[in-house]
C-alpha cells in the first residue's frame, strides 16, 4: 500500500494515510506531509501498520481544507463494526446532507464530503454493510470512486457517470483496487480490468462479485484525467494517458498551426503534447524551460500565494535557447491562469 502510494503522489501531496486491518483491530496511521516523508524507511508510522488488508490515501483538498481531522482514510466504528473510506471525487449535495444530519443530531469531526458517506451507512436501517453503502450512496449526487475496508470486505465503487478512474488488479491471487495502473506496477501486480461506471465490486473470502445497484447514466469520465491529473504511464478507460496526450498535441497543431522556430513543453506534463505537436507540424521540439524535480505538482497546491512561487521554484527558462526565437509553448491547460 505504501508503494502503491507512492506511485500515485501526483494525484495529492497535502497528506496521505493508512488503514490497516489485522484480523483482530483496525490501525489507522494519517500524516501531512508526503508519502515518502510519512511512510519511508524506518518510518515509525509504517511500523505501527500491521494486518493484511489495507487502504490507503493521499489527499488534495477539493471539498474541506488540508487541516488534520480531513486526511483519509476516513475511519469510523459502527453497529456492525468498523468501516474505514478513501474516496476520490467531489460530492455535490453533501453541504444539504450534512446540514440535514448535523439537525439530526450528527456530530462531525471533519470538514470533508467523504464523512458524510460515513454519517449515511451509520444511520441506514439495512443490515449488510454492502446494503448500506448502496443506500448511502444512493442519496448522494457528484463523483466518487472509493474504496472501504471493514473486517471482512474491501469494496470499491464508481459512480454512475464513472467521472473518476478505478481499476481492480492482481497480485498473486490478492486483489487490488487503485485510481490508476501505475500503482499496479510498482508492486510487480498485473491489470486486471476497469471498474465499470455505476459498478460495486466486494471482494472477501470467497472471491470478488460485481453489483451495479444504480440506475446507470451517460458515461462523464473527466476528461482532465488524460490531460493532465494522471500519469503519462498509466492505461485510463482502455487507453495509455501518455499516447492521448501526444495525439491531442497533434491534434492542436493541426486546428491551430503557427510559423515558429521551435515547439517547448511546459514540463512535465505538457511534455507528450507537445512531442505531438512537433512531430504533426514538423517543428523541432527543444527543452525551453527546465523543471527543478524536487519540486511537486503547482496545480494542486491549495492557494494563489502557494502556487505563484511554485512555479518560480520550479520553472526556469533556458535563455541561450530561446533568445531571438520564434516559440509555440505547448502547456497542458491553463485551469488556474498561473
Amino acid at each position: 500500500t505504501v508503494l502503491g502510494l507512492h506511485a500515485l503522489q501526483h494525484r495529492g501531496q497535502e497528506a496521505a494515510g493508512i488503514v490497516t486491518y489485522d484480523g483482530t483491530q483496525f490501525i489507522a496511521e494519517r500524516h501531512a506531509g508526503l508519502v515518502g516523508d510519512i511512510f519511508g524507511k524506518n518510518s515509525p508510522h509504517a511500523e505501527k501498520l500491521r494486518g493484511g488488508n489495507a487502504v490507503g490515501h493521499v489527499r488534495y483538498s477539493t471539498t474541506g481544507g488540508s487541516m488534520a481531522r480531513n486526511i483519509q482514510p476516513m475511519f469510523a466504528d459502527l453497529a456492525g463494526g468498523g468501516i474505514a473510506i478513501a474516496h476520490n471525487g467531489n460530492l455535490t449535495n453533501a453541504r444539504t446532507i450534512r446540514s440535514e444530519l448535523v439537525r439530526e443530531g450528527a456530530i462531525f469531526q471533519s470538514t470533508s464530503d467523504t464523512e458524510a458517506i460515513i454519517h449515511l451507512v451509520a444511520r441506514s436501517s439495512y443490515g449488510p454493510i454492502v446494503d448500506r453503502l448502496i443506500d448511502a450512496l444512493k442519496q448522494v449526487e457528484g463523483a466518487y470512486s472509493l474504496v472501504a475496508l471493514t473486517s471482512k470486505k474491501l469494496i470499491g465503487v464508481r459512480d454512475p457517470w464513472g467521472v473518476r478512474p478505478l481499476v481492480l488488479g492482481d497480485l498473486n491471487g490478492a486483489p487490488i483496487l487503485t485510481s490508476e495502473s501505475c500503482a499496479l506496477d510498482i508492486i510487480g501486480a498485473k491489470f486486471v480490468r476497469d471498474v465499470k461506471p455505476g459498478e460495486m465490486v466486494v471482494i472477501d473470502r470467497d472471491g470478488i462479485k460485481s453489483y451495479f445497484p444504480f440506475t446507470p447514466q451517460p458515461e462523464r469520465f473527466c476528461i482532465f484525467e488524460y490531460v493532465y491529473f494522471a500519469r503519462p504511464d498509466s492505461t485510463v478507460e482502455g487507453r495509455n494517458v501518455y499516447e492521448a496526450r501526444k495525439q491531442i498535441g497533434a491534434e492542436l497543431a493541426k486546428e491551430a498551426p503557427a510559423i515558429a522556430d521551435m515547439v517547448i513543453p511546459v514540463p512535465d506534463s505538457g511534455v507528450p503534447a507537445a512531442l505531438g505537436f512537433a512531430a504533426e507540424s514538423g517543428l523541432p521540439f527543444e527543452l525551453g524551460i527546465i523543471r527543478n524535480h524536487y519540486v511537486g505538482r503547482t496545480f494542486i497546491e491549495p492557494t494563489d500565494a502557494v502556487r505563484h512561487m511554485g512555479v518560480r521554484l520550479k520553472h526556469n527558462p533556458n535563455r541561450a535557447k530561446l533568445q531571438g526565437k520564434r516559440v509555440i509553448l505547448v502547456d497542458d491547460s491553463i485551469v488556474r491562469g498561473t
